[in-house]
């Protein structure tokens, strides 16, 4: 890290994201962005782009490309991975990334379309058996059996720090190419349908009628929903409430993008995250003058 304490911190490298962080970096502000391997995979993946202005019939790679290729230039710290808890204390947040603390004055949330429970009972059972975080509980489950539920292959590090800990892990991928895993693990080619549970998570029940018995569940990949990220974060149809400064309820906290709501668009990401990136920058400012 650059900075012990930086003026923004910066979650998700989407178009809102690298928009406000490249909007506060002309303002002098020392900038970091948190932000997973492949930034925007919903844009990545769009063929046809027809309704951002002054790029018709662009690819959403392409586009990402040039939003990617901008972002470099400004020489702006890049993590590439993702925020796992967030708290504040006098006028500061701590920021957990995976085994390091990062401090920041501010923070802009763009993490994207918000997460969307696997299970219908996840609220309930949280904490319960069930967590978003393998390495932050890990020693809870030191050898017993644990099963990992991953969107990413973000989940095979969290799934390899269990396997030397923990007596038996099954790996459920929710995407297409694995990486490299432990070879103690058990990879289950399958998609989990319900929890079974009783005062507790007992394991979960697969989409083919199979049964995986375990002591934890754990969901990986984009799952930590913004309020539980930062406690007292207010949310409203499970998108962040923002005025029309991209302030959240919290000082110091804005969010742009997809997060905020509909309409999920290029434009208005690229354009909530420079009306956030400048607010931040005046919130830091304002700051330093007290």
């Amino acid at each position: 890290m650059k900075y012990d304490v930086y003026d923004l911190a910066v979650l998700g490298c989407g178009p809102a994201g690298f928009s406000a962080a490249i909007n506060a970096n002309i303002r002098n502000k020392k900038v970091i962005v948190i932000g997973s391997d492949i930034c925007s995979p919903p844009l990545h993946k769009a063929q046809k782009i027809d309704n951002y202005l002054g790029f018709p019939g662009i690819s959403g790679a392409e586009l990402l490309d040039k939003f990617m290729e901008h972002f470099k230039a400004s020489d702006i710290e890049l993590i590439e991975n993702k925020a796992e808890a967030i708290n504040e204390m006098d006028g500061i947040y701590s920021i957990l990334v995976q085994d390091q603390v990062l401090q920041a004055k501010s923070i802009v949330i763009s993490t994207g379309i918000p997460y969307k429970p696997t299970f219908a009972n996840e609220e309930e059972f949280l904490g319960k058996g069930l967590g978003y975080c393998a390495t932050c509980d890990g020693p809870i489950y030191k050898e017993r059996d644990v099963i990992i539920i991953s969107y990413s292959s973000e989940g095979e590090s969290e799934a390899n720090f269990m396997a030397e800990i923990c007596q038996k892990v099954y790996y459920v991928p929710l995407y297409k190419t694995l990486g490299s895993l432990d070879k103690k693990i058990a990879v289950i080619d399958n998609k989990p349908a319900e929890l079974i549970i009783s005062e507790f998570v007992e394991g979960i029940k697969m989409q083919d009628g199979s049964i995986l018995k375990a002591d934890g569940v754990f969901i990986l990949g984009g799952e930590t929903a913004p309020d539980r990220l930062i406690p007292g974060l207010e949310v409203a149809d499970n998108h962040i409430k923002v005025n029309r400064q991209q302030e959240t309820n919290l000082p110091g906290v804005f969010a742009a993008g997809d997060c905020t709501g509909q309409p999920y668009q290029v434009a208005k990401s690229v354009g909530e995250g420079l009306v956030a990136g400048l607010n931040a920058s005046k919130y830091v400012s304002r700051l330093s003058k007290v």
